[in-house]
């Protein structure tokens, strides 16, 4: 059976520099899975790397053709930005095992849309301070930093990823991104005995 191997944690967690040393590491094993969002790109982002970027009426259009696997909504003092995981033919579970990454919302309704097994959940933590650092480390480095954003973001992973709801969606096993090449060495260890 393939799988998806589906990367969750808070934001500044290291997701991204994990999930990218991973589709690297597992090239040809594991292919990509692309979000959409119809937040702004961020400086240093690109079309269909990091999500597909779409406009509301969008996203819209594939919730009437019944296309959403999962998609969650959050105010931001920006406006609402949607993030969701769209039934676009990218992915064939008879061809390919995958790799994704996004929320413990999205993992669960992933959860709910395919069979039993095929989520396999890679939770990374960082201590809070730390990931506070590295967050305002980042947003310093954009063009218009939104520090009021990263805040609401910093508050809001504190209810979204509380420990009653990493328990209940059945999430045993956490790899802790305090050093980043442990951490990776670990995940990788973890992917190859369930691939192999």
């Amino acid at each position: 059976m393939n799988h998806i191997f589906y990367i969750m944690g808070k934001s500044a967690s290291g997701k991204d520099s994990i999930y990218r040393e991973l589709l690297r590491g597992f090239a040809g094993k594991l292919e990509k899975i692309v979000l959409y969002t119809t937040r702004p790109m961020r400086e240093g982002e690109q079309e269909g790397r990091e999500y597909f970027f779409v406009d509301e009426s969008r996203f819209q259009q594939f919730a009437a053709e019944g296309k959403l696997m999962e998609e969650r909504a959050y105010s931001t003092i920006h406006g609402i930005w949607r993030y969701f995981t769209a039934d676009d033919g990218q992915i064939d579970l008879r061809e390919h095992s995958y790799l994704g990454i996004g929320t413990l919302e999205s993992y669960l309704q992933l959860k709910k849309y395919f069979p039993q097994g095929v989520l396999c959940p890679i939770y990374v933590q960082v201590e809070d301070g730390e990931r506070l650092s590295r967050a305002l480390a980042r947003e310093r480095e954009q063009a218009s930093p939104k520090y009021a954003e990263l805040c609401r973001r910093f508050l809001a992973d504190c209810e979204d990823f509380s420990e009653e709801k990493i328990a209940e969606a059945g999430i045993e096993r956490r790899f802790d991104n305090g050093n980043f090449q442990i951490c990776l060495a670990e995940i990788e260890t973890y992917i190859k005995t369930v691939l192999y």
